[in-house]
């Protein structure tokens, strides 16, 4: 039905006959003169239709915005003075001979153009209009080529597409999973995978040493700008390769990505320990764009009398942590007051500062509530060791050394965009030697990554001291979001029943679960690894989209719901019968 899309036109095409299709952006009469300006995925061209072909002038002065044509014209240049620079195929138009209607159209529920601003439920509500609009389009087309460049680049390295289950059992990743009622098996469930990860281990016992797949997953957890139910994971799996050789591989396919889809040459992708990264940013995933480190001062605060530092300093778990912001005195007490409530969100129960507004002055320069609490050579050391110069501010934070991480880490991020110091560049990073484990809360452990990830150390030294390994896993870190993270896998079943036993999995419960694996791990399973890349996250990061649900077609909303197909809905009781279900009814209080 068309001959060319209408965004592909140029000069190369004048006085060519076109054929196009596409809707209706816009409808203009200028003294008898109809200009249409005719949309599709690829771009908008200016279509005019003068009285000389009555016929289909006669249908142009009809059509309205969003109908859908098909126009057979002349591609001509622009009249001198009538070009429009702001086109991609403003040098040119289209003189229109017929025209077609395809299709007519309601009037939209909103403008879909780039003014468009109307609340992110109606666009959800009308998503199939929302994604006509060119940003979305766009958003979509470079998330296809993101895909494409992906899969050639693993093709070419020799990895096979391989596809893993939808319908699983239940395992512990993390999350809560979404369960599937058999029908054939009453009062069973399947669980819809949060990860292909079982699977894809069991393929490097199969033989097929490098795996690849872009797999949808779900995970039924609370949600965040960059948390969707079901989300998108460029899934890798490799055998005989350690750390350093999988990451070599994902940055290099990494790196090609930015190269051909934004012609950006990513600059060197540092290594940084956990350890190091908590200490300096407070996160495991540091934005290296924002010039802005956490200073400990724990050894100093030691010396005060001033409980609020004296305590957590005292504290082998906590911390007393410093972060200058350079021109920072001018931060209004309104302001403060604001950052004083955000990082509240983190646990914190305060946000203690210093002003500096004459350094040579002494204590007499400086400005705080908090100076009388501490004797003038400790509040030397302090400016002294966190080099603080004119103008400056100092906030502090002390309590849990998780509490502090978490609130001077998100802290120093909003200072940043606040005060525009974020620099403009990418700011790529790996960072390594997480901690096998974590503590729960209940005395016992939970894994920093999932309870497949193989630790630094041999089973001995795990059993005997868990809460100091160090595992093989690696994440990496563009511009402060973690694109993706991996790990080396435990391929021998008596180190993963050591794991599992310090998890609380007994071996009863760690047969039901996971005996297929244990007895896989027992028929040669060589050494693996890998890594899973969030697509969404990739492409929200590389348009510049504050949220994925601006980078995939249907999202759901913040309650894991889509209003346009009202889904989750209710089913039939009949349905309920067959898979041997009844719902308990809830009784609302009066």
């Amino acid at each position: 039905m068309r001959s060319h899309y209408c965004g592909a036109l140029g000069t190369t095409n004048i006085d060519e006959t076109v054929t196009l299709c596409g809707w209706v952006d816009r409808r203009r009469d200028h003294g008898g003169v109809i200009f249409l300006d005719l949309r599709d995925r690829e771009g908008i061209v200016q279509v005019v239709f003068d009285p000389d072909t009555q016929e289909h002038f006669e249908r142009a002065d009809r059509v309205r915005s969003e109908y859908v044509l098909q126009i057979t014209g002349r591609v001509r240049a622009r009249g001198e003075g009538s070009t429009n620079p702001a086109m991609a195929t403003g040098e040119i138009e289209v003189l229109g001979k017929k025209l077609e209607i395809l299709n007519k159209a309601e009037t939209p529920p909103f403008q879909l153009d780039e003014h468009t601003a109307v609340g992110e439920d109606v666009r959800l509500h009308y998503r199939y209009m929302d994604l006509r609009r060119p940003e979305m389009q766009q958003k979509l087309i470079l998330r296809s080529k993101i895909t494409k460049q992906v899969r050639n680049f693993l093709d070419d390295e020799g990895f096979l597409d391989i596809e893993t289950p939808i319908l699983t059992r239940a395992t512990p990743e993390g999350a809560r999973d979404y369960l599937v009622p058999s029908r054939t098996h009453p009062g069973q469930f399947f669980a819809l995978p949060q990860s292909p990860q079982l699977f894809k281990q069991l393929l490097m016992v199969s033989g097929f040493d490098r795996y690849y797949q872009i797999a949808r997953c779900f995970r039924d957890e609370d949600l965040r700008a960059d948390r969707q139910p079901e989300f998108t994971q460029i899934d890798i799996e490799t055998a005989f390769l350690n750390e350093e050789e999988i990451m070599a591989i994902t940055e290099r396919m990494i790196r090609g990505v930015f190269k051909s889809v934004l012609d950006v040459e990513l600059p060197a992708f540092p290594h940084m320990t956990y350890a190091e990264a908590m200490d300096r940013y407070g996160s495991d995933k540091p934005d290296l764009r924002i010039d802005l480190e956490l200073v400990s001062v724990d050894d100093l605060m030691q010396q005060v009398d001033f409980k609020v530092f004296r305590g957590p300093a005292d504290d082998e778990k906590g911390r007393v942590a410093a972060l200058k912001v350079p021109g920072g005195a001018s931060i209004s007490r309104k302001v403060i007051d604001g950052y004083t409530k955000y990082v509240s969100i983190y646990g914190a129960r305060g946000l203690a500062w210093i002003k500096v507004n004459d350094i040579d002055a002494g204590v007499e320069g400086l400005q705080s509530p908090i100076l009388k609490f501490m004797p003038e050579e400790i509040v030397a050391q302090l400016m002294q060791r966190v080099e603080a110069a004119n103008g400056d501010i100092i906030f502090f934070g002390a309590d849990t050394a998780h509490v502090v991480n978490e609130a001077l880490g998100a802290l120093r991020i909003k200072v940043a965009q606040d005060q525009g110091l974020v620099a403009d560049h990418w700011a790529p990073l790996w960072v390594v030697d997480f901690p096998m484990f974590e503590q729960d809360g209940k005395g016992g452990w939970s894994p920093l990554h999932h309870p497949f990830t193989s630790p630094a150390c041999s089973a001995e030294e795990l059993a005997a001291n868990p809460g100091a390994a160090l595992s093989r896993a690696y994440d990496m870190v563009v511009n402060g979001t973690e694109l993706g993270g991996g790990s080396i896998r435990i391929h021998e079943a008596e180190m993963q029943k050591v794991v599992f036993g310090l998890l609380g999995i007994d071996d009863e419960e760690a047969e039901e679960k996971f005996g297929f694996l244990l007895k896989a791990l027992q028929y040669g399973a060589p050494p693996h690894g890998g890594l899973a890349f969030g697509l969404d996250r990739l492409v929200m990061l590389i348009t510049g989209a504050t949220s994925i649900r601006d980078v995939i077609a249907f999202p759901k909303t913040q309650s894991a719901a889509c209003v346009m197909t009202d889904a989750p809905g209710d089913v039939s009781s009949e349905q309920l019968r067959e898979l041997n279900i009844r719902l308990r009814q809830t009784v609302t209080p009066e």
